[in-house]
C-alpha cells in the first residue's frame, strides 16, 4: 500500500480473523471529532484497537502527521504507552480505591511527556470536575465517571483521543447532561478525536467528520453534513435520514418566542432559546419532516418554506417511498414522499419545488 500523506490522522490497516476482515484505508482531520459510525459489528471498535496498537497483528501504517506509530513494512510497531494517545471506553475504568484527585494524577504520571500543573488544571475546568475532586469514584452519577475519566485521558497530554461510545453505558438523562461538555471539548481543544458511536443523535451534534464503516471497509468519510446529505452512497436510511445545517441566530420575535437561524440559501424559523445574535448553531432536518410542492404553497401553517431544485431521486428502505434530495441555492435537504405523490406531481431531477420544513431540531 502506498502511503497515505496527512497532517491528520492516516490508516491503512488489515486485520483477519476467521469471521471478520477490517481493510480501512482513509485520512481522517487533524483535529475535531471523527465520529465512527456502522452497524454493531462493523468494526469500529476493531479500528480503535488497531489505531492505539492493541491489535498487534493488524497489518499496515498509522500515522499522525509526521509521527509514524505503526509501519507493516519497515517492522515498526510503537506500543501502545509510547504512543500519547487517550482512550475512554464505555465504563469509566476509574481506580475505586482513589479519589478524583487521584485518578486525575494518575493520568498525570502515565504521560510520556512533562505534565504542569496549568496542563491538568485546564483539563479540569474544562469539564467542569472542579467540585468533583475529593469525591471516591463510588459517589459519582455515571456522566461524572465519564467527564472524570476524560479529563485523566486529557491530564496526560495526548496527541489523540479515542472514545469508545462513551455514553452508551449511561440512561438518556445522564447523556444530555455530558453532550455539552463533548461539544466544549469539541470546540476549545486543537486535538484530534475517534468517538464511536451507534447513536445518530451523537453524530448529529458531536461530529465535525463522520466515518462510516460496513463490514470492516469503509462506506463513507468526509465531513459530517456532506456524508449525511449523500443520496448516490446513503450511510443513513429510514426514520434517521435527514441533514445537518451550520447557521447563525439573524433574528429573534419576542413575541412568539421564536428565533429566525440563516445558512447559506435560505433560513428556518426555530424555537428560542435566548441564544444572542450571531450564535452559531447546528440545526438538523429529518428528511421525514419536509414535504414539496410545486406551487408556492398559501395559507399554510407550516411556515418554513424554502424554493429548492430537485437533484436525485432514489428508493427509501420501503418501495411505497423515496427520497428527493433538494438543493436550496447551494444547501442541500432531503426530502422522504411517496411514489404515488412523486408520479401525481411529477417530481423529477431538474424540477423546481417548494420545499416545506415541518420540523427542525436545533442540537448545538
Amino acid at each position: 500500500m502506498t502511503p497515505l500523506v496527512s497532517e491528520g490522522l492516516s490508516l491503512q490497516l488489515r486485520l483477519n480473523r476467521e469471521s471478520f476482515a477490517l481493510d480501512v484505508e482513509v485520512s481522517l482531520p487533524a483535529r475535531g471529532i471523527t465520529a465512527v459510525f456502522g452497524a454493531s459489528g462493523s468494526g469500529k471498535t476493531t479500528l480503535l484497537r488497531c489505531v492505539a496498537g492493541l491489535e498487534t497483528e493488524a497489518q499496515g501504517r498509522v500515522s499522525l502527521g509526521e509521527t509514524v506509530w505503526q509501519d507493516s513494512t519497515q517492522g515498526l510497531l510503537v506500543p501502545t504507552w509510547q504512543r500519547r494517545l487517550g482512550y475512554v471506553f464505555q465504563e469509566a475504568s476509574l481506580f475505586e480505591h482513589l479519589d478524583v484527585q487521584g485518578n486525575l494524577d494518575y493520568g498525570v504520571r502515565r504521560s510520556s511527556v512533562p505534565v504542569d500543573a496549568a496542563t491538568l488544571a485546564a483539563a479540569i475546568e474544562l469539564l467542569g470536575i472542579g467540585s468533583l475532586l475529593q469525591r471516591t469514584p463510588q459517589g459519582l452519577s455515571g456522566g461524572e465517571r465519564q467527564r472524570v475519566a476524560i479529563a485523566r485521558a486529557l491530564a496526560s497530554q495526548p496527541r489523540l483521543l479515542l472514545l469508545d461510545e462513551p455514553l452508551a453505558s449511561l440512561d438518556a438523562a445522564r447523556r444530555r447532561d455530558i453532550l455539552p461538555w463533548l461539544e466544549r471539548l469539541r470546540d476549545e481543544i486543537s486535538l484530534p478525536m475517534l468517538y464511536v458511536t451507534h447513536s445518530m443523535e451523537e453524530v448529529a451534534r458531536l461530529a465535525d467528520h463522520l466515518l462510516v464503516l460496513e463490514n470492516g471497509r469503509v462506506k463513507a468519510s468526509g465531513p459530517a453534513g456532506e456524508v449525511l446529505a449523500s443520496v448516490e452512497n446513503p450511510t443513513i436510511v429510514g426514520e434517521e435520514a435527514g441533514v445537518l445545517l451550520s447557521g447563525h441566530i439573524a433574528q429573534r420575535d419576542a413575541a412568539w418566542q421564536l428565533s429566525r437561524a440563516d445558512f447559506p440559501g435560505g433560513s428556518l424559523w426555530v424555537r428560542d432559546q435566548g441564544w444572542p445574535m450571531g450564535r452559531a448553531v447546528r440545526l438538523r432536518v429529518l428528511a421525514r419532516d419536509v414535504s414539496l410542492a410545486i406551487a408556492e404553497p398559501r395559507d399554510s401553517s407550516i411556515q418554513n418554506q424554502l424554493r429548492a431544485i430537485i437533484t436525485t431521486v432514489i428508493a427509501d428502505d420501503h418501495p411505497s417511498q423515496v427520497l428527493v434530495r433538494l438543493d436550496c441555492a447551494g444547501t442541500v435537504l432531503l426530502a422522504r414522499v411517496t411514489r404515488r405523490a412523486l408520479h401525481a406531481l411529477n417530481l423529477a431531477p431538474g424540477v423546481s419545488v417548494w420545499a416545506l420544513v415541518k420540523s427542525v431540531a436545533v442540537i448545538g
